[in-house]
């Protein structure tokens, strides 16, 4: 029995005796351990109970491709370029980087678990078998880099939308593409989702972006530890049981159809409303320091193209670079 089988068998949060494990799957008990220790290694919370068996503390549900394909508009049918799921993989962003000019427009790739996740300024995104998604979209786009300003702060709206769908509240923005858990008294909360846009193709001609999204459906304390930041997931957000994944899956690939078509069409201006409406740096004391040195103000939303505005002794500051930290002074 392999880990995805495994955990398959446990999805249902019933526990289930190590020696039935064995023999339905015509291995040893000590095989099985090993496939446990894989999976917990891997971040997945498996409890031993004694002679008892192994179970996990909550069902979960395993990515399914029939499911989410199942949970798409039929409007969608035809204007997906791909709808790929993998097991492991080492990013769904470097896979569709491999593709290359051969993947399609809106080409789609998903996993249950990725080796090598990764985030902004390279670092590590953890990625554990069946709690969170871990999706990557491929979007091409007639106009050049130029005209892609904000896309990322449009990525994060989308990502709000997905989630407004399925009756998850509590969820704000905070710049340039960070999606957190709101606090107590509007202040930011543990970070809920990370977006990671990478360009390719020609300044002022056809080019391309590949959108990594991973989104904390469940966090366990150990993976709250590894998080090294604030976390938190959408299953605090609903009382403790997240909606179904594979639904979940499909609201953020409609999401991001939709929304990246009016991207295409209208910019960010199709975003600013929603994005004002959720900026948790609005009239915050805020603290920014990078290249160009550390200086406070109050945050004073977005301009048109998406650049941070802070207003300081010195007048209105415009921040383009997303290589600057921001924190609350």
């Amino acid at each position: 029995m392999l880990a995805p089988q495994l955990l398959s068998v446990l999805a249902t949060g019933e526990t289930v005796s190590g020696a039935r494990l064995a023999e339905a799957a015509g291995v040893s008990r000590a095989a099985i351990w090993k496939q446990v220790e894989s999976l917990r290694s891997r971040g997945v919370p498996i409890e031993s109970r004694g002679a008892a068996g192994y179970a996990l503390p909550w069902p979960l549900q395993i990515l399914d491709e029939t499911e989410i394909r199942a949970a798409l508009p039929a409007r969608l049918a035809r204007r997906l370029g791909a709808l790929e799921l993998h097991w492991e993989i080492d990013s769904t962003s470097s896979e569709l980087q491999r593709r290359g000019a051969q993947a399609a427009d809106l080409s789609i790739v998903l996993a249950e678990t990725q080796s090598a996740g990764r985030g902004r300024r390279g670092r590590h995104w953890l990625s554990p078998p069946g709690l969170n998604i871990y999706l990557s979209c491929l979007k091409r786009f007639d106009l050049g880099f130029a005209g892609l300003s904000g896309l990322s702060l449009a990525v994060g709206t989308i990502v709000l939308r997905a989630l407004e769908s399925l009756g998850v509240a509590g969820a704000g923005l905070k710049w340039p593409n960070d999606v957190l858990a709101r606090g107590e008294n509007a202040q930011p909360g543990g970070k809920l989702a990370g977006i990671l846009v990478e360009l390719s193709g020609e300044y002022q001609g056809p080019c391309a972006a590949i959108i990594g999204i991973g989104l904390n459906l469940r966090l366990t304390p150990a993976l709250h530890e590894q998080a090294g930041q604030p976390a938190c997931d959408v299953a605090s957000l609903c009382g403790g049981t997240p909606p179904d994944r594979n639904r979940v899956a499909a609201a953020l690939i409609t999401a991001l159809a939709d929304g990246l078509a009016e991207f295409a069409s209208q910019g960010f201006a199709a975003f600013a409303e929603d994005y004002a409406r959720h900026d948790l740096l609005r009239d915050a004391p805020l603290r920014l320091s990078g290249a160009l040195g550390e200086f406070d103000g109050i945050g004073a939303g977005v301009d048109a193209r998406g650049a941070l505005q802070i207003r300081t002794a010195h007048g209105l500051r415009r921040i383009d670079s997303a290589d600057v930290t921001v924190r609350r002074a």
